[in-house]
């Protein structure tokens, strides 16, 4: 199982105390941004600490495939009421990918963003022209995040990321991020999981879908709200993570836990461990 969370990335070890830290939960993968995802201020690759995380990755035997990077929120390519916004979704997520390229990783995942006060369909245009805009380097892959369906979001159905994807110049630079909390609260039965994979066959393709975000929900089914919640604490639960996270369809895509912080302290040791040890 290719299985991990998301890690910190910060002064003064940066990539090496984040494969640091992953190795700590005894996983194999790990996601992060490469700076704070709340403003675009970034340190220079060459302050990274970026060879000798690798070489901890090669010791442990941990591909660089299992490394996820994360983009920023600030990041809103469905917005088309604020010119100024765009240029930034444009300008940054470009810098991000050549980041991604610079550090070796294959997969950087990303919100599709909001609409604001436009409707649906303007934004899922906006999405297509902004992604159309980027270059995306041939070893990098943008992985559009599925999405809770929250205030203006675009990307909660998979008929939504199916129309963006079939509609970029560089289809076979994209793919798809499955968020299982945001899935549940968008309104997908994880019940019927196999019906949910297969509905995503369907319409996106199997061979699309690139990372998984492991979380469990703080809300009931269709609720549009996107509060993750600890693996087993939810309204999901521990059964239907644990057969997500062991589905022999899935072996070989990244799973990666979002849970919360308990008494400030990350759970991911023993949520994986958790994870690992329950079989259905």
């Amino acid at each position: 199982m290719i299985i991990g969370s998301h890690v910190q990335m910060k002064a003064p070890l940066y990539f090496e105390g984040a494969v640091q830290e992953m190795l700590s939960y005894n996983a194999n993968a790990l996601m992060l941004y490469t700076g704070a995802p709340q403003n675009t201020r970034r340190v220079s690759i060459d302050k990274m600490h970026l060879e000798e995380g690798k070489k901890l990755l090669q010791d442990n035997n941990i591909p660089l495939c299992n490394v996820i990077v994360h983009a920023p929120y600030i990041i809103n390519c469905a917005n088309s009421v604020k010119q100024e916004v765009g240029q930034l979704a444009h300008d940054f997520l470009q810098q991000e990918v050549e980041r991604v390229q610079q550090i070796g990783a294959n997969y950087l995942v990303l919100h599709p963003g909001s609409y604001t006060t436009t409707d649906l369909e303007t934004g899922i245009q906006t999405i297509i022209k902004q992604l159309n805009d980027i270059n995306v380097p041939e070893s990098v892959t943008i992985c559009l995040e599925t999405m809770s369906g929250k205030g203006s979001e675009v990307g909660f159905t998979f008929e939504q990321l199916s129309t963006i994807l079939n509609n970029l110049n560089q289809k076979d630079r994209y793919g798809v991020c499955l968020d299982t909390c945001h899935i549940n609260d968008a309104g997908y039965d994880l019940n019927e999981f196999d019906n949910i994979l297969k509905s995503f066959d369907d319409i996106i393709g199997l061979n699309r879908l690139h990372v998984i975000h492991l979380n469990d929900s703080k809300n009931p089914i269709s609720s549009h709200k996107d509060r993750h919640e600890n693996i087993g604490k939810g309204t999901i639960g521990l059964d239907i993570l644990s057969k997500i996270a062991h589905h022999p369809l899935l072996t070989n895509i990244p799973k990666i836990l979002e849970t919360p912080y308990i008494d400030g302290k990350p759970p991911y040791k023993e949520e994986i461990a958790l994870i690992k040890n329950t079989t259905n």
